[in-house]
């Protein structure tokens, strides 16, 4: 069995820092790189995507809505779905630009936050964001919540697709992320997500708030860089996974 362990990283935004990306660096096998508009600038897109190149860690684009303030995780009302596919066109480029001048490549892309949230329930939101990425470059994998209306249209428009579940954050019964905004949302006892992360992957299956399975497709397990012990938490997992015989290795897309 193998994994591949993703991380939220370059979300920094000038002189405030968000996370410890040198040391989560070392622990994800792909990252999700800010590209400005929910947090994130050219200089730390630059930073990081160099630190990921010198791990031989792949780099995705992590677009979002435009919503410095409030880190991406506020829903925009009376976005159209065009407006939608240009700015994570624009964000894919953003990102595309620094690493061809740090001689590295994008090859997936991850949505953030409420902009991903409002896609998995949403089916033309999630349509724009899969038809932005394929005009951009058919080639690049969308990694996606699995089991939700991200997955189906990826799949619709016949991008490479990765099946996302999260180490750090705590499931509905429906397979959809509990809000934020609700108490137990974020996880973080790392050596209680680890051993969550373990079973997981053993069973195919996720554990909502409430005791529910839910069998989910599993090729990535994101940690968020800007939770609080994401290090610790990173490392915990990593552990985790060596001692139940748990390879961690890159993603593969499927077509």
């Amino acid at each position: 069995m193998t994994i591949d362990l993703n991380c939220d990283l370059g979300e920094s935004f000038g002189v405030w820092p968000m996370g410890d990306d040198a040391a989560m660096v070392e622990l994800a096998t792909s990252v999700n790189v800010a590209c400005g508009f929910h947090a994130g600038d050219a200089d730390t897109m630059k930073k990081t995507v160099d630190l990921a190149k010198a791990h031989g860690v792949s780099i995705g684009a992590h677009p979002g809505y435009r919503d410095l303030h409030g880190f991406g995780r506020r829903p925009i009302a009376g976005i159209t779905p065009s407006e939608i596919e240009n700015l994570v066109a624009y964000q894919i480029g953003a990102l595309q630009a620094i690493a061809t001048m740090a001689g590295h490549k994008v090859t997936h892309v991850k949505a953030h936050g409420a902009l991903a949230n409002v896609a998995c329930e949403d089916d033309t939101t999630a349509r724009a964001i899969a038809s932005a990425i394929r005009a951009v470059d058919p080639d690049l994998i969308f990694v996606a919540l699995a089991n939700s209306r991200l997955v189906t249209a990826g799949e619709a428009v016949g991008l490479p697709m990765v099946h996302e579940v999260f180490a750090d954050r705590a499931y509905e019964d429906d397979g959809s992320l509990v809000s934020r905004r609700k108490p137990g949302a974020v996880l973080h006892h790392a050596d209680d997500i680890a051993r969550r992360v373990v079973r997981m992957l053993q069973s195919g299956e996720i554990i909502s708030i409430t005791g529910k399975a839910i069998k989910m497709r599993m090729d990535t397990v994101c940690i968020h860089g800007d939770t609080p012990g994401a290090v610790s938490i990173a490392r915990a997992v990593r552990k985790a996974l060596k001692d139940n015989g748990i390879e961690v290795a890159p993603f593969r897309a499927m077509k």
